[in-house]
């Protein structure tokens, strides 16, 4: 289960405004990536908070309406949509979400940031001292806190786009190429919101669903 040890040592070493970051969503052929920054205060417990892909729908709901709610904790969320992953690449995207989200949760809170633990790996650029940390989101709390708010916020996301584009069921897969979301497209072509840089899409020829 994920603890406060690497924000522990981050303020060991003098930090004091701790802010964990972590995407949902990199991976499907639909629909925004999601980030969220999210900082803890000192001592924080909320039993059951774990990375994301680790618990039910039913428990992340629970989990993001005790985070979101809760007035100690502060957080931000970005998204990028599908355009833009398009013209910039699903890295480049998930970046610049978590820079933006970050200064998202600046401008809110208005505080000043002085480290990040971000799951995954170190990104370059990154205009925050950080730390990247791999499976961050079963190692620190933030990270998971976070991993928790980006994940509920893309899913209630997709299920408004079922409403919209009911063909896709879009709010049972949340846009991952599953049997269901393959035999849509080849049915349907791609909406608005499906990656066309990514594949199997790029290669469809059927018409623009709009």
């Amino acid at each position: 289960m994920p603890d406060l040890s690497y924000e522990n040592e981050a303020r060991s070493l003098g930090h004091t405004i701790i802010c964990g970051i972590d995407e949902a969503g990199r991976g499907p052929l639909a629909g925004p990536v999601s980030v969220a920054a999210v900082i803890l205060p000192v001592d924080f417990s909320l039993p059951g908070l774990d990375d994301s892909k680790k618990i039910t729908a039913k428990k992340r709901e629970y989990l993001f309406e005790q985070l979101t709610t809760d007035p100690q904790v502060q957080w931000a969320h970005c998204e990028a949509d599908a355009p833009t992953i398009d013209a910039i690449n699903i890295l480049r995207a998930t970046h610049h979400c978590m820079a933006a989200a970050a200064h998202a949760l600046q401008k809110k809170y208005q505080l000043s940031i002085d480290y990040c633990l971000i799951d995954g790996l170190p990104v370059k650029n990154f205009p925050i001292p950080h730390q990247g940390i791999v499976k961050g989101d079963g190692k620190s709390l933030s990270i998971a806190a976070a991993s928790i708010i980006a994940k509920v916020s893309r899913d209630r996301r997709m299920a408004e786009y079922a409403r919209e584009f009911p063909q896709y069921g879009f709010d049972q897969h949340c846009g991952y190429g599953t049997k269901q979301h393959l035999h849509a497209l080849h049915l349907h072509g791609p909406c608005r919101i499906h990656r066309r840089s990514f594949q199997p899409i790029a290669q469809l020829t059927l018409p623009f669903d709009s």
